[in-house]
């Protein structure tokens, strides 16, 4: 007898948690305490390192090896009785939060790696070491240290292939449908969580770039364009080189500096968004140029090109 292809997909979430648990226990309790029991020696680098590093995969590992896969585990065990798993994958959800810390934390994780091998041969031959074994299957700390990340992807497939095989009347059907939608919000969470930190780096970079004066260093501002420009004066009828920083309150305008120490630009006038206006100037010497007033004052500027023009009024 076949058998049901709602029951497979289950069973491949059961094998593939295990697996995970498998990475999880290398990561924790291999890399992790190892490389903290070394750094606790002082000869390889600073604990707090390895802590930053491995963010909270402790709790990450202890959750699914003690709690979720001995759940799913007695659930496909029982599944002749009882063929569900909707109410397991609910209790799993919530927590899958943790993830939000670790995932935001992965970039910076494979930095310090890099930079601290380089820095401490004795932490390279440590990561080596453990590499070589057999249960690293011939991957990379990096390389596993991933896996967390991509986890919660794969279960909102797998959740997802299980909701669309089951058959109407099962009694799995209510429970595995708010499970996915609940897998499906975590989801969104790590993933802005991701975006909002790129977005406060970003911004980081461009204040720095400006020079960090104090009255624009706000973090909920947001970037819209920025790039070089041509100011023209009508006295003497020249243009002059200038750059645009378009944030979602304001609108820096910008002088770039000769000696590029620190700063790159410096501010040499702010026009808020609130009440500002801005218009094409049909201008037979001057192609591509467009006027933006504020309360503060009134620009007439030049862009290289008519689609450049057009991005910055729109």
């Amino acid at each position: 007898m076949q058998e049901p292809e709602e029951k497979k997909i289950a069973l491949e979430l059961l094998e593939t948690e295990q697996a995970y648990v498998n990475r999880l226990h290398l990561l924790d309790q291999v890399f992790y305490t190892e490389l903290m029991k070394e750094a606790k020696t002082g000869k390889t680098v600073p604990e707090e390192v390895v802590k930053m590093i491995f963010s909270n995969i402790s709790s990450i590992y202890q959750f699914h090896a003690e709690f979720f896969l001995p759940e799913l585990q007695k659930r496909m065990e029982d599944w002749h009785h009882n063929p569900r798993i909707g109410d397991v994958i609910q209790k799993l959800a919530p927590f899958l939060k943790m993830y939000g810390e670790y995932v935001k934390n992965f970039d910076k994780a494979v930095e310090l790696i890099t930079a601290w091998s380089e820095k401490s041969p004795p932490f390279q031959e440590l990561i080596a070491d453990i590499q070589k074994r057999k249960v690293c299957a011939n991957l990379t700390l990096q390389h596993h240290m991933l896996e967390p990340v991509q986890r919660i992807p794969r279960y909102e497939l797998l959740l997802k292939d299980y909701v669309r095989k089951l058959p109407p009347q099962s009694p799995d059907r209510g429970d595995a449908e708010k499970a996915l939608e609940m897998i499906f919000m975590v989801a969104k969470h790590s993933n802005a969580a991701i975006a909002e930190m790129e977005r406060l780096q970003n911004l980081w970079v461009v204040y720095q770039r400006l020079g960090l004066e104090d009255d624009i260093v706000d973090p909920s501002n947001e970037l819209i364009k920025e790039g070089p420009i041509q100011k023209i004066s009508t006295r003497n009828n020249s243009t002059s080189e200038k750059y645009l920083f378009l944030f979602n309150n304001m609108l820096l305008y910008c002088v770039p500096k000769v000696i590029q120490v620190g700063a790159e630009f410096q501010v040499h006038l702010r026009i808020d968004v609130g009440g500002m206006k801005v218009r094409e100037l049909k201008d037979a010497e001057f192609p591509h140029t467009f006027l933006v007033s504020g309360k503060q004052r009134t620009l007439e500027l030049q862009a290289r090109s008519e689609e450049e023009m057009n991005d910055w009024i729109q």
